[in-house]
């Protein structure tokens, strides 16, 4: 089996100008855009993606925000390649805006075959950036899916290039939804929206007539034991791949395997996966949009009480942040403590009554 360390090594050699680009390719460049830009690019430079990761090997990486331990190995792998190293990136940008609870980060891609891709960043280690990811739950339109509009526009107006767009986990819902609200005539340019294991959107956003324009374009992807990408309502087409890894790890596309320039795919995603997936669409069927909010804000009023600006820091100092947010939770009035307690039973209940239901129909046969 191999993983796109593998396919780099074999395909590496080849410019996208002389090989066309493939869903493999479309996969690490999702994974691109999670890379420590910030103190390596400047605001409206254009640099190829060697030079960028030649000043990133003379970094210091443990002052890095390293989100991903692959990063530091892909980086380096993909500037040596003649495929990936002539690529040339600019229009990076990274928004964390605490009041609007934005975490937005993307970067674009130039290619030698006179394309772009627009890479657009899953979620961070940031509080504010998983606090933001649970708002979908309650809210049609979150800030950093109207900052995608508005940067695929701006790339769009910049560039007259035909345009690929996508992303990895929440990147992959911001590249649906940029392209699907987009102007007309942006869109006669899209070529391919890749989503690779990215949530999908609630009832008000998969009705409208963009949408279902939109999604015929639209190329997904998700492991077998998929969670992430089967949250809210998702594509009805997707391919499934296999993973290395197990249960929720799988959202590691480092763990994806790939045979040449596919996927190694599967008919469907596991009894697991299906299991999860029945059970959170239960579970927020019972749960009122207030409550969900109400629920959400307090859980994350309590955490942020620690004053961490990243989950890294939740974790590393995790003794003392826990006794504060112990000491916090206690100050929350009785009423709320019971709306969070009847709203986290009714999920512990769900996934039991599903549990039992999937039990007894195995001993049945």
């Amino acid at each position: 089996m191999a993983n796109i360390f593998d396919y780099i090594q074999w395909r590496g050699d080849l410019s996208i100008s002389k090989d066309e680009f493939n869903k493999i390719d479309n996969l690490i460049l999702s994974r691109f855009s999670y890379f420590p830009f910030d103190e390596i690019i400047k605001e409206n430079e254009v640099v190829t993606i060697r030079e960028l990761s030649e000043r990133f090997n003379k970094k210091d990486k443990s002052k890095m925000p390293i989100l991903w331990e692959d990063d530091l190995s892909l980086f380096p792998v993909m500037g040596a390649s003649k495929r990936f190293g002539e690529m040339k990136a600019t229009r990076y940008v990274n928004k964390i805006n605490v009041e609007q609870e934005k975490q937005f980060s993307a970067i674009t891609i130039i290619m030698p075959d006179d394309t772009i891709y627009i890479s657009y960043r899953g979620t961070d280690d940031t509080v504010v950036g998983w606090k933001e990811d649970l708002n979908m739950t309650f809210k049609i339109h979150i800030p950093s899916q109207i900052d995608s509009v508005k940067y695929l526009e701006q790339i769009a107006k910049e560039y007259p290039n035909k345009i690929r767009v996508g992303g990895h986990s929440k990147g992959g819902n911001l590249a649906v939804y940029a392209t699907t609200f987009a102007n007309e005539n942006i869109k006669s340019r899209i070529i391919n929206i890749y989503n690779n294991d990215g949530p999908g959107f609630n009832d008000e956003i998969i009705k409208t007539k963009e949408y279902k324009e939109m999604i015929k374009k639209v190329e997904t992807y998700i492991p077998q034991d998929s969670v992430f990408g089967r949250l809210l309502n998702y594509a009805d087409k997707y391919t499934v791949v296999k993973s290395i890894q197990k249960g929720i790890m799988q959202h590691d596309l480092y763990s994806w395997q790939l045979l040449g320039k596919e996927f190694v795919s599967l008919k469907e995603v596991t009894d697991g996966s299906k299991f999860i997936d029945k059970s959170i669409k239960y579970w927020l069927e019972q749960i009122d949009m207030n409550t969900r909010e109400q629920v959400i804000d307090i859980i994350f009023q309590v955490i942020n009480t620690t004053k961490v600006d990243t989950l890294s820091e939740l974790k590393n100092h995790w003794f003392s942040n826990a006794k504060i947010i112990l000491n916090s939770y206690k100050q929350v009035d009785s009423e709320n403590k019971k709306m969070v307690m009847e709203t986290l039973s009714a999920l512990f209940k769900i996934v039991k009554d599903n549990f039992l239901e999937e039990h007894l129909t195995f001993k049945s046969y």
